[in-house]
């Protein structure tokens, strides 16, 4: 057994389930809030990278001054996206407004592809170094940035719900919509800020794999692996969607592994985590820290 690699790519796994679980936690946002699942989640990925690496390549605008004007733009983008496309299908039937995300994922992908075409595009140097030797491990540089945003975001995002007023509305919100309004909350506020803050972290985890891995249409794809994670940590867990997260991130440099070494399939890597799912879906619908919802009739 080659332990150097399996070491690396549990490294390598813990690192890029951190930036699962941050993603998971925005269709976590999402759900908690509005009980939408976003199937245009990786566009957001996808239009914050292409944003940020518009500024910086063509603006020549510095990374400083770049990336919060990226994410500034696509808190923006959100706030118009819901107060634009969603906000009219309120009251409407959820079926209806899933398969409207659903839409807007192939019409941001085709845009996007207008826009700047379909050949992936290597970001601008950012980081003097590309890689940092940790314990005798090699490990990308904006993955350890990503990794300690991460961990700050998830801090705050446990705290923002737990804590703050908006994350209290938010979870009113999502509980029932009658009573938070009874209560004298917002809905409208709080279904705008529950997508702008979604598409802004969701725009920071595409920038980082922007950054190892260039630029492309993939980046899309993004949102569709880092599902089976939030089903195994529970649609409506912020710890959920964290664990969940760590979990599929860990998994699937394992199924890497044990593929290059042993099965040589050589498509283990992305298909792992949706056997997870199927496995998670059969033996824990609502996921490891889910509410489970009873019904009477």
């Amino acid at each position: 057994m080659n332990t150097d690699l399996l070491t690396q790519l549990l490294v390598n796994g813990v690192i890029i389930g951190t930036l699962y679980g941050v993603v998971a936690m925005c269709f976590v946002l999402i759900y908690k809030s509005t009980q939408i699942v976003n199937f245009a989640q990786g566009e957001f990925l996808l239009i914050g990278a292409w944003t940020c690496w518009w500024l910086l390549t063509s603006m020549e605008v510095p990374f400083w001054l770049g990336f919060p004007l990226t994410l500034a733009f696509m808190a923006v983008f959100g706030v118009l996206l819901q107060v634009i496309v969603l906000r009219p299908l309120i009251g409407e039937p959820i079926i209806s407004v899933i398969m409207v995300t659903v839409g807007l994922s192939i019409f941001f992908q085709a845009m996007m592809k207008w826009m700047f075409g379909v050949w992936a595009k290597p970001f601008p140097e950012v980081f003097g170094t590309k890689s940092i030797n940790v314990l005798g491990l090699n490990v990308q540089t904006p993955y350890i940035l990503s990794m300690g945003v991460s961990l700050v975001i998830m801090v705050g995002f446990a705290w923002f719900f737990k804590f703050s007023r908006f994350g209290l509305a938010m979870r009113a919100t999502a509980f029932n919509q009658q009573v938070a309004q009874s209560l004298g909350i917002s809905v409208k506020s709080v279904f705008a800020m529950a997508w702008a803050i979604s598409a802004v972290v969701s725009a920071l985890a595409g920038v980082v794999v922007g950054m190892v891995n260039g630029v492309s249409q993939a980046l899309s794809f993004f949102g569709i692996k880092v599902f089976p994670a939030v089903i195994l940590g529970g649609l409506d867990s912020i710890i959920g969607a964290i664990v969940g997260g760590l979990i599929i991130g860990v998994l699937e440099n394992l199924a890497e592994f044990v593929d290059s070494q042993y099965l040589n399939w050589g498509n283990l890597y992305s298909v792992a985590p949706f056997y997870a799912l199927i496995v998670i879906l059969m033996v824990k619908p609502y996921g490891l820290f889910g509410t489970k919802q009873i019904e009477r009739i």
